[in-house]
């Protein structure tokens, strides 16, 4: 039993979860410190990891794709951009039909705070992730485009160092940190204070997530003539990991793991896709913000903002969705600009805004990883239903 559990990922997210929260309930002060040391700690170097892990998959992955490069990531851009403005106006159709019904008077209580760390470690990144996406797919193009079969091989065994990283590395301490993460919500008391005030509007962000997530998995399935379910049923590991870090990025090693399982999706996509909508496809996230902004504005300033003010948060916050980066909370801080300014939020209103935002990231980053799966099912049909296209990509990605 305890070696199948060391073997099983799923069953070492579940118990760090669990165990998280009980230390966090129960830990005395003292104890929280050594926890937020240990998590912060493994926290550095994770995201240490992260522009590495886009280097070394995005990088490689276009290169191999040659001169189908170029098209295949235009069609994942536009997919991920069209998925984020999609999910963002179904969340604003619900709130307009279901916000008005609700009776939620809740008033932000004071969270329990955190004891400082023993030490900070600090080990930042190489680059930013923005940075290390824009030099991947330079990268990647540029070796495509000008056919360097050198620097090719250059980039694919780097992917596979990355790939060394990852399993000896990060999967490891995943458990870890997810338990660090869990314990400090317990402790300051985000999960008992604040969650039952909310939780009407949680649940409907979740039905909203699930519903999402179908609709996208059947237009993925309908586009690449396959079942969905053979690639959904591989994601429950990734789920729970984004559930526990809170972030795309740092979820990014068992997304990849999960999706090169499924038997219908082509490896090479699977490593372009995955990476990248790590930091470009935040369905989920902003699917969530949509709605609590919408809840949050009915809350503190008596109405819903009108339809043309949402319309335009709507169509920029897909554009700030795709730049934001793949951390806890990254949507909502790069998108503080747009609710200030255009549904002209005073400090009350951001403050809620990203308190309540804060109790489920989790899920809507789960939400986010989880469609990502989808994308590489959509790609796959695409690609390989262009007939006039097949000669051109059948030497560099295997669809059959």
């Amino acid at each position: 039993m305890l070696k199948k559990i060391k073997s099983n990922l799923v069953m070492k997210l579940i118990l760090g979860v669990i165990l998280g929260i009980i230390l966090g309930l129960f830990a005395s002060k003292e104890v929280m410190q050594i926890i937020l040391t240990i998590k912060n700690i493994l926290g550095q170097i994770i995201f240490y990891s992260v522009p590495l892990v886009i280097i070394g998959f995005i990088a490689p992955s276009i290169a191999n794709l040659k001169s189908n490069a170029s098209k295949m990531l235009g069609t994942a851009v536009l997919i991920a951009y069209v998925s984020s403005v999609g999910a963002a106006s179904f969340s604003c159709i619900a709130g307009y039909s279901i916000i008005p019904h609700l009776n939620i008077n809740s008033q932000a209580s004071n969270l329990k705070e955190l004891p400082k760390i023993i030490f900070n470690l600090e080990i930042p990144a190489v680059m930013p992730v923005m940075t290390a996406l824009v030099l991947a797919l330079f990268l990647g193009l540029s070796v495509a485009w000008t056919k360097s079969s050198t620097f090719e091989k250059i980039l694919n065994e780097f992917q596979n160092m990355i790939l060394g990283i990852v399993n000896k590395i990060i999967i490891p301490i995943l458990p870890f940190f997810i338990a660090g993460t869990f314990s400090s919500l317990a402790y300051e008391g985000t999960i008992t204070e604040h969650l039952p005030v909310f939780v009407k509007v949680i649940f409907i962000i979740l039905v909203g997530h699930f519903i999402w997530l179908t609709l996208l998995y059947l237009l993925g399935g309908f586009i690449s003539k396959q079942n969905p379910l053979e690639v959904i049923r591989h994601y429950l590991p990734a789920y729970l990991t984004a559930v526990g870090t809170m972030s795309s990025a740092a979820t990014l090693p068992v997304a990849l793991k999960c999706a090169s399982k499924s038997k219908i999706l082509n490896k090479k996509i699977v490593d372009f896709v995955i990476p990248l909508g790590a930091t470009i496809h935040l369905c989920g996230s902003v699917l969530t913000e949509t709605f609590f902004v919408m809840t949050v504005s009915q809350l503190l300033y008596g109405y819903i903002p009108p339809v043309s003010i949402m319309i335009t948060f709507i169509v920029l916050l897909g554009i700030f969705a795709i730049g934001a980066p793949g951390v806890p909370g990254g949507t909502v801080m790069a998108s503080l600009g747009l609710i200030t300014s255009i549904l002209g939020f005073d400090q009350s209103g951001v403050g809620l805004v990203l308190t309540i935002f804060a109790i489920q990231d989790s899920f809507g980053t789960a939400c986010n990883v989880t469609g990502d799966g989808a994308i590489a099912l959509m790609l796959t049909g695409i690609f390989r239903n262009r007939k006039k296209e097949i000669n051109e990509v059948r030497e560099t990605i295997n669809l059959s």
